[in-house]
């Protein structure tokens, strides 16, 4: 496994600092493992630091940890080598003074099996535009291309008052970017963190060096319209539109209601929109009833939403494929009504349509807005705090609020991951949030990371996580605040929209 010769980790003795390096070049020198050399990106002058390498005692940004109280995160270095890789460096501090702070697990990517989150394996970047989560790379019998706990010579914990650097080779975001927004499971993400294209101080595992296995998490953006007539899937590539058979035919029958000619219109404008040059059309049906039943219906449904489609489209070179699935392609659990509801539909996909000329973000600050509520928890006062609705490329917004329990007590918060019984992510989550455009009644839902497993595909929340390893993050004790964030689809002229999180009042919050 490769490692790295130089690693600024201030919490390390100088006994350790000189076994970390002897173990480094053993391991290099046994293995034949490479490091990426300085030549392949240039040096920075020697008089200043470029954007995207900070200084000793600098940070480019910085978090929070949700979880861990005095657990601060900062991105210090942050360089793109060949142009397809990216060398992330992370400062984890403990800035209490009493006690030592775990980091391996906490760091760990929480979209893998639980044994094995593990290491700095959770840091990333979102590629806005490609809709993806990028983490590190994974070589052969290892977790990731980053810090190891016990391989890099770290330790579990960090003391207090001091910090350690670990890093993560990941792939590059896509299109060059002269930003980017790096993830971390610990607390919110980092907004508009500098690339640098110059080589990073030290030595690092050098990626074309070793069979390694680029580890990527789709985004998918959910919205659906309030009267639940359509529900759609944004993976910032194709665009699914999900349409209620319960609005577009009558039970057990294949042909359009009255009320399906408003469904029909808005979606053949999307389909006007986007570069669509093949349509397909997919028919499906809940779990009631037999295949010999739901197959033949779920064609014929399919077929009359494509003869209308067909109608409708101001545009000629558009092809259609149509398919009948029946009950055998579900999105979600036929085990409630809710469920079934969603998954008797007819699903429309296609290219996304091109995004329209974003509106300038309100410059009114939330801290002035009064976006505020408050409730009750185990008898305890609870406030909440909207800190901002932010507007990232690709049509993407982070949402970020602060809770605390203003009581005498300790209580838990448990509201947030109340989801909706028919959503279905893996873990809990706070998902219980949703943002509003009332102008055109629409309503987005928590973005999606998609995970493959053997079995099929595994779902997680791309917000803060309330379980697995993170089970006490709901937990406060009196007097203490917690940030939470999520990630949503954001429609491109809006300047205002309506925020409703758990049980707290509706906000109508400026977007930024």
């Amino acid at each position: 496994m490769t490692t790295f010769r130089h690693f600024r980790c201030q919490a390390v003795s100088p006994r350790s600092s000189r076994a970390l390096a002897l173990s480094a070049v053993l391991t290099l020198a046994v293995a034949g493992c490479g490091v990426l050399p300085k030549k392949d990106a240039p040096s920075p002058p020697a008089s200043s630091t470029p954007a995207g390498t900070a200084n000793a005692g600098t940070a480019l940004a910085e978090t929070r940890s949700t979880m861990t109280e005095n657990l601060r995160v900062e991105v210090v270095g942050l360089n793109r080598v060949r142009g397809k890789h990216l060398i992330a460096q992370v400062r984890l501090s403990n800035t209490g003074t009493e006690k030592h702070l775990s980091w391996a697990g906490e760091m760990g990517d929480h979209t893998r099996p639980l044994g094995d989150i593990k290491w700095a394996s959770g840091i990333g970047v979102l590629d806005a535009q490609a809709r993806t989560w990028l983490l590190p790379y994974k070589p052969v019998g290892s977790p990731c291309l980053c810090s190891g706990r016990d391989r890099d010579g770290l330790g579990q914990f960090i003391d207090p008052g001091r910090s350690i650097t670990v890093y993560a080779v990941l792939p590059a975001p896509s299109g060059n970017p002269a930003t980017t927004t790096v993830v971390t499971p610990v607390g919110p993400p980092m907004l508009n963190v500098p690339i640098s294209d110059y080589a990073p101080p030290g030595d690092f595992p050098d990626p074309d060096a070793e069979p390694v296995t680029p580890v990527t998490r789709r985004l998918i953006l959910p919205s659906e319209l309030l009267d639940k007539s359509e529900e759609t899937a944004d993976d910032g590539k194709d665009l699914q539109v999900n349409l209620s058979a319960d609005v577009l035919f009558a039970v057990g029958k294949a042909t359009l209601t009255p009320r399906a000619k408003a469904v029909m219109a808005r979606t053949a404008k999307l389909i006007d929109a986007s570069p669509a040059t093949v349509v397909t059309v997919a028919g499906h049906a809940d779990s009631s009833g037999n295949d010999a039943i739901n197959d033949p219906l779920s064609l014929r449904r399919a077929q009359a939403v494509q003869n209308a489609l067909s109608a409708l489209l101001s545009r000629d070179g558009v092809r259609f494929q149509t398919e009948g699935y029946g009950s055998r392609r579900p999105l979600y659990s036929n085990d409630t009504d809710e469920g079934k509801r969603r998954n008797r539909r007819v699903t429309v996909t296609f290219p996304r349509p091109q995004p329209t000329t974003q509106k300038p973000a309100a410059t009114t600050s939330p801290g002035t807005t009064g976006l505020t509520g408050s409730t009750k928890a185990d008898g305890q006062p609870i406030a909440m705090q909207v800190t901002g609705l932010r507007r990232l490329p690709g049509s993407l917004g982070l949402l970020t609020y602060k809770i605390t329990d203003e009581g005498s007590a300790e209580s838990w918060f448990r509201d947030l991951h109340h989801a909706q019984d028919w959503e279905a992510y893996k873990y809990q989550a706070a998902t219980n949030v949703r943002v509003t455009d009332v102008a055109v009644s629409r309503q987005y839902l928590p973005g999606r990371l998609e995970v493959a497993t053997g079995d099929g595909v595994d779902f997680y929340c791309a917000c803060t996580a309330v379980s697995g390893v993170r089970i006490n993050t709901e937990k406060f004790a009196p007097g203490q605040t917690r940030e939470f964030w999520n990630l949503f689809a954001l429609p491109d002229t809006a300047d205002t929209l309506q925020v409703k999180i758990g049980p707290f009042r509706d906000l109508h919050v400026p977007i930024q």
